[in-house]
């Protein structure tokens, strides 16, 4: 049996991976965002817990701290570290409103669409599933 993640994975059209490939080129090109990394903590975290469980933690994450029209705190609700989705936020511009609205197109002063969630989730999976990718001997180094 198929869980959400994997099923919108599977059904995920040409048009929404070029917008995550269109995406994650434009950050790359901000010294700011391509500065991130994941941890070592973090990349052990999201190994343990699985794709699914971080893709789950993605959406709830960014549902709750920017999914909002005016969330609390905008700006600095979202930590630096202490979670995989943290980090990859602040890489993707998913960290708060107005990095949304510049970088997304997506305006301020009215909450988010599920659709849109979604969108800004698969970006950030998109960004964790390259750090992962870049870091492949991390899980032998941790014991």
């Amino acid at each position: 049996m198929m869980t959400k993640e994997r099923e919108r994975a599977v059904t995920m059209d040409e048009t929404e991976q070029r917008w995550i490939a269109d995406a994650l080129e434009r950050l790359s090109h901000s010294a700011f965002r391509a500065k991130f990394t994941l941890s070592e903590r973090d990349r052990a975290y999201a190994r343990d817990k699985g794709r699914d469980a971080i893709a789950d933690h993605a959406r709830d994450l960014l549902r709750k701290r920017v999914g909002d029209a005016e969330p609390r705190n905008d700006g600095r609700q979202t930590p630096w570290r202490g979670h995989p989705v943290f980090t990859a936020q602040h890489a993707t511009a998913t960290c708060c409103r107005g990095c949304i609205a510049k970088w997304h197109g997506i305006p301020k002063g009215r909450p988010l669409t599920d659709d849109e969630v979604a969108r800004l989730a698969d970006l950030v999976m998109a960004w964790i599933d390259r750090d992962l990718a870049a870091h492949p001997d991390d899980e032998l180094r941790l014991f």
